[in-house]
C-alpha cells in the first residue's frame, strides 16, 4: 500500500498573482463563514436572530464610533512607528492597490460579516472577548512577525468584543469592521494611484 505525503510549501506574497490572492481570499472567508455557522448552530444560537437588525440605531453610532476611533489612532501610529514594523508583507498593498472601487466594497463587507460572525458570534460567546482577542491576533499571521501590530489586532479584536456586548447587536463590530477595511482599502487604492500619476 503506497503511503500519500502531503506537502505544504510555504508561499510568499511575492509569489501571489491577483487570481491566486482572491480564492485564496474567497476560500478563507468561505471556510471562516461555514466553521462560524456551524459553531453557532452546536451552542444553539439562531444566525439569524444574531444577524437581525434592532429596533433602535444605536448599534451604528457604536460601529461608527469605534471605527473613527481606531482610524485615527491607526493613523497616529502610521506617523509615529517605523513602517518596516507596520508591515504585513505587503498583502494588502497587492489586495487593494489595483482592484476597482467595487470590489474593495464587496471585499470589505464579505470579510466583515464572514470573521464577525466567527469571532464575535461564535467565538466570544463560548470564549468571551480576551481569550477570542488572542486568537483574532493570531490568526492574523501576517502581523505576528512584529508586536505592535499584533498588539493593535488584538485591542482591536477587544474594542469590537466590547461594542458586540454593549450594543447588543452583531451589526455593531460588522459595520466598525466593514468601515475600517474600506476606507483601509481604498487609502491603499487611491495612493497607489497618485503615486503613479506623479511618477
Amino acid at each position: 500500500m503506497k503511503k500519500f505525503k502531503i506537502k505544504i510549501k510555504k508561499i510568499e506574497p511575492h509569489q501571489l498573482n491577483d487570481r491566486l490572492l482572491l480564492i485564496n481570499l474567497y476560500l478563507t472567508q468561505g471556510l471562516t463563514l461555514i466553521i462560524g455557522l456551524i459553531w453557532i448552530l452546536f451552542q444553539k444560537q439562531n444566525p439569524i436572530q444574531l444577524l437581525a437588525l434592532p429596533s433602535n440605531n444605536h448599534f451604528i453610532l457604536w460601529g461608527l464610533g469605534l471605527a473613527l476611533t481606531m482610524l485615527a489612532i491607526d493613523f497616529v501610529l502610521s506617523r509615529i512607528v517605523p513602517e518596516s514594523s507596520m508591515d504585513d508583507g505587503g498583502i494588502n498593498e497587492m489586495l487593494f492597490s489595483k482592484r476597482p472601487i467595487w470590489h474593495i466594497i464587496l471585499i470589505a463587507f464579505i470579510v466583515a460579516v464572514c470573521e464577525e460572525l466567527l469571532f464575535r458570534g461564535a467565538i466570544q460567546h463560548a470564549f468571551g472577548p480576551y481569550w477570542t482577542s488572542i486568537l483574532f491576533a493570531v490568526i492574523h499571521v501576517r502581523y505576528l512577525r512584529h508586536w505592535i501590530p499584533t498588539g493593535w489586532v488584538f485591542l482591536s479584536s477587544y474594542g469590537l468584543g466590547y461594542i458586540y456586548i454593549e450594543s447588543g447587536s452583531l451589526w455593531a463590530p460588522i459595520i466598525c469592521h466593514f468601515v475600517i477595511d474600506l476606507i483601509s482599502g481604498m487609502m491603499i487604492r487611491f495612493r497607489r494611484k497618485e503615486d503613479n500619476e506623479r511618477a
